[in-house]
């Protein structure tokens, strides 16, 4: 099963979503309550890093964190995969929720996820997993900032490489009759396909027939020579935050793995669709990743 703790990469992810709502106006993505959840203090000293990484700043310097210098950095280097896909996998759970009533939203290595506080929907339950001390980390961080933590929502620990996923949502109240919708954003990058087969069979051993499942993927492209130069780069910086990715995957064999538990795509955004979605005619120059993927997947009925 998947390791997934709160990392470099994940918390980079944190961080462009709390500039882009504090300083962006054209907004992908409004994650409004971003920057309270992380603090001042991380808010700063994740930007100094990647100031540094993405070369903005000499290592040896150490320069303090300055807005002006890592933004653009950013912007062209990191922001486009964490916005687009959070907005996208939000607005098909919006869907779901509509086209369902009452239904249920696992969310899988939550992190600081902050859907739940900016949820306006009591009908949906949510379900954040994580390791047990990123989990607590970020509950000290909501308690900190006196939040009210809403009725729906339920926080459950979990360390994704020993416990079982399937009995951990049980014991935590998941109803397996309730129709559900899975997020696991942020995770292939850094997995094999059988690594992460592994969960869509949890997955599947949870679902009943139309719950859906969202994530994204770095298609075969990424490791090639002929691949962007953004796209090697973060490669690169990656493995340096120790969090290599592992391997690109083309879509037949994405299929065929979610076949293999009952589900289907749904929905396959490429990189054009993802541009012209969420990019096109952007003042500030943003563009879809070259090798970034979006699939929504639903369960289907068991074949006989």
């Amino acid at each position: 099963m998947i390791d997934m703790r709160e990392s470099m990469t994940a918390k980079m992810c944190s961080f462009v979503r709390a500039y882009h709502s504090n300083h962006v106006r054209e907004k992908i993505f409004d994650d409004y309550l971003a920057y309270d959840m992380m603090g001042k203090e991380e808010y700063e000293e994740v930007g100094r890093i990647m100031q540094e990484a993405l070369g903005g700043s000499q290592k040896e310097e150490q320069e303090a964190f300055r807005g002006s210098l890592t933004y653009p950095l950013v912007d062209y280097h990191v922001s486009p995969i964490p916005l687009s896909r959070i907005a996208y996998a939000e607005s098909q759970l919006e869907k779901f929720a509509e086209a369902h009533g009452k239904c249920q939203y696992v969310i899988c290595g939550a992190g600081m996820d902050t859907f739940a506080f900016r949820n306006p929907n009591p009908n949906i339950r949510i379900f954040e997993l994580d390791h047990p001390d990123t989990q607590r980390y970020k509950l000290e961080r909501v308690q900190k900032l006196e939040w009210i933590i809403p009725q729906n929502v339920q926080y459950v620990p979990i360390d994704f490489s020993k416990d079982d996923m399937v009995q951990t949502l049980k014991n935590a109240g998941f109803d397996l009759s309730v129709p559900t919708y899975f997020a696991i954003l942020g995770v292939t990058y850094y997995l094999t396909l059988p690594v992460f087969e592994e969960t869509l069979k949890k997955i599947g051993a949870l679902s009943i027939p139309g719950n859906k499942v969202v994530f994204d993927y770095p298609d075969e492209t990424t490791f090639q020579e002929t691949a962007a130069e953004r796209v090697r780069f973060l490669t690169q910086a990656t493995e340096k935050f120790g969090e290599p990715m592992k391997q690109g995957l083309a879509l037949a064999d994405i299929e065929a793995a979610l076949g293999r538990h009952d589900f289907s795509v749904e929905m396959h955004l490429n990189p054009g669709k993802i541009q012209e979605i969420y990019f096109k005619n952007r003042a500030d120059g943003q563009k879809a990743f070259e090798n970034i993927h979006f699939i929504l997947a639903s369960k289907e009925s068991p074949r006989i």
